[in-house]
């Protein structure tokens, strides 16, 4: 394990209106508590090229919404964005250009930057996702401990996130098996896959290749 868990070692993006959440703060749970203000700021600016769909919803341009998706405000969903049946955004999601939510897939209180897709029956709740991340079918973020306590992120060290609501943190590239659980608090690094069926926890480093909860291989 290592100790990437700084923003700027997880993340990046192309979509200015995201840069100041990757530039802003320097670990990723600090941005999770500022996800609803910054919509909510972004919707009274407006952005080019966005149109407010309902009230509290920002949509980009060449987005596609299934008429049975669910979007709860505030969220604001990126151009060229597809929005399958059954999605549901459950309020305080802002995502990138290009991504995809499918059928039977909720997101909650979470950054989605630029080509993520999540297409079938995944949860992502209090999590930051980065460009061109993938997670298979079922692959979900759980985002609450058992006892109810605060997440604490354990890598080469603890961070101790004084949220008792934390998902998963995965750097750009990374690819999530099907079935896979990310339990509170997981960190995946850029460019690393993970095997199908695999419980995370903790700190996994980048460009590597998961196969199991403690067996990593760096990628050749």
């Amino acid at each position: 394990m290592n100790n990437t868990v700084r923003t700027a070692e997880l993340f990046t993006s192309e979509t200015g209106y995201l840069t100041p959440f990757f530039e802003g703060y320097e670990y990723p749970w600090h941005i999770l508590p500022e996800i609803k203000g910054y919509i909510q700021t972004l919707l009274g600016e407006g952005i080019d090229g966005f149109t407010e769909i309902s009230e509290g919803v920002l949509v980009g341009e060449g987005a596609r919404i299934h008429p049975s998706a669910v979007i709860l405000p505030p969220a604001i969903i990126g151009k060229g964005c597809e929005l399958r049946p059954g999605a549901y955004i459950r309020g305080c999601v802002i995502t990138g250009e290009g991504c995809i939510i499918g059928n039977s897939t909720e997101v909650k209180n979470s950054l989605l930057s630029d080509g993520v897709c999540l297409p079938h029956y995944n949860y992502v709740g209090d999590s930051v996702l980065g460009m061109k991340v993938h997670m298979g079918a079922g692959a979900i973020c759980s985002n609450l401990k058992a006892d109810g306590g605060n997440v604490v992120i354990r890598g080469e060290r603890e961070y101790d996130t004084g949220l008792r609501k934390v998902g998963g943190f995965l750097g750009d590239g990374a690819d999530i098996g099907c079935g896979s659980v990310l339990n509170p608090g997981t960190v995946v690094g850029r460019g690393t896959s993970v095997y199908p069926l695999t419980s995370l926890r903790g700190v996994y480093p980048s460009n590597s290749i998961v196969k199991g909860t403690r067996d990593v291989t760096e990628r050749d």
